[in-house]
């Protein structure tokens, strides 16, 4: 049985931070139902608004009502909420060679710069690891591989299509794929509604099915309409037929390179695993950079030229740093339930990453407060060639403010996010 979520929570995120210019937002979270109930329309009422002093989480019901923040952690931590993406993007990027402003980010969503236009550059990606998936063989006249074009319209959908570069998460419990959204029909140029986000199954038709990708690379689908009250909608669409069409056929590959330029490099005597959140999508923090001993790993860095916009807004990536020799599939979910209080949503660290309209990388490391009081076990620091400044995280303490910091990266140039003892 396929567990649908109903009922939206909104998780509005309140903060303030010096001479910064802000656009606070919120993302939903969705009451999960075990049966088959139909998601309510909702009409979200959201609370956002800019105070001196800390950032402050509000949680608000689709009808307006309030609910308790011990009440709403309880509830996601039973399993009785899960979230479902609707984060308006909230960096504003400091001006060029400023290195210690302080971003004020939602946590599980994504943020935004305000510049120019540039033209996206290009990096390469460490190979995914090989795929167990059995999945059915395309056409055999058709080419396959990461770089490939992804014939729309005539791989099935039943499961993640790893022949053409996307990669299975296997512990998220939706068969390898990253979100699933069910909402019976898309129609091209009106907004969805009645969107269901089933728990558990597969793609099946009348879904849009996120995946993830190799390491470096990122989903290029997601259609042109998105939810109605706000919500992410990203990926592969299942057509009646039960075969996976593109959502953005201008774009005939499902994984793409970002800008590049943005590395991670473990100086740690163990693992560390990095998680993205599924954007445009339910916003988990399911997709795995899990970093070894002595390893340089890309982090994905996206455009904001060509990458998600939301609501005329570009946006970037947002990144959980989980604590050492934490295992992927622990790390890289909503809920650990070996280590409920400090990976996962819960995870002590985040990173920021986007390259902006004006050409310039933006790098963030900031707490992922107020959901976690964790410390994370090792320190961060960001290096490289045309770094403009600081921003680390040594013992537990981050440079310039509580509140964390932020380089810019001139094009061209290279930024290594090390993680050391």
């Amino acid at each position: 049985m396929q567990g649908l979520v109903k009922t939206a929570l909104a998780a509005a995120l309140v903060a303030s931070v010096a001479a910064q210019p802000h656009n606070h937002g919120h993302r939903h979270l969705h009451a999960k139902k075990h049966n088959h109930l139909q998601m309510e329309k909702r009409d979200t009422v959201i609370v956002t608004k800019v105070v001196e002093g800390p950032t402050v989480t509000e949680y608000v019901m689709g009808n307006g009502k309030k609910v308790d923040a011990a009440e709403a952690k309880k509830g996601l931590e039973k399993g009785d909420f899960i979230v479902m993406g609707e984060t308006k993007p909230t960096f504003s990027a400091p001006p060029p060679v400023v290195s210690t402003s302080v971003a004020s980010l939602p946590h599980g969503g994504q943020f935004y710069e305000k510049t120019t236009s540039v033209a996206p550059s290009s990096t390469s990606s460490v190979a995914p690891k090989p795929s167990t998936s059995s999945a059915p063989a395309p056409e055999p006249d058709l080419p396959t591989g990461l770089d490939a074009d992804f014939p729309s319209g005539k791989v099935p959908c039943d499961k993640v299509p790893t022949e053409y570069g996307a990669v299975e998460i296997p512990w998220v419990g939706t068969n390898g794929w990253t979100t699933l959204a069910k909402f019976g029909k898309w129609v091209k140029g009106a907004a969805i509604d009645n969107i269901e986000s089933p728990t558990d199954g597969t793609c099946e038709p009348g879904m849009m099915c996120s995946y993830a990708c190799p390491p470096g690379y990122e989903k290029t689908q997601w259609p042109e309409e998105q939810g109605a009250t706000g919500q992410s909608v990203g990926g592969l669409w299942c057509n009646e037929d039960g075969f996976l069409e593109l959502t953005r056929p201008n774009v005939t590959k499902i994984c793409e390179p970002g800008a590049g330029g943005v590395y991670v490099v473990n100086k740690l005597p163990g693992t560390a695993a990095v998680c993205r959140t599924d954007y445009p999508g339910n916003e988990a923090m399911v997709i795995p950079l899990e970093t070894s001993p002595g390893g340089k790993y890309p982090l994905t860095n996206p455009d904001s030229a060509t990458y998600y916009w939301w609501k005329g807004q570009p946006t970037t990536a947002q990144y959980y740093v989980n604590p050492l020799d934490v295992e992927v599939e622990e790390a890289c979910t909503w809920q650990s339930k070996k280590y409920p209080d400090s990976a996962g949503n819960w995870a002590p660290t985040n990173i920021g990453v986007g390259k902006s309209l004006s050409g310039e990388t933006f790098i963030s490391i900031f707490p992922n407060t107020p959901t976690s009081s964790a410390v994370l076990d090792f320190n961060i620091k960001i290096e490289g060639d045309g770094v403009s400044g600081e921003c680390w995280l040594k013992d537990g303490e981050y440079y310039g403010s509580s509140s964390g910091c932020t380089v810019g990266l001139k094009a061209g140039g290279t930024a290594n996010i090390v993680f050391y003892k």
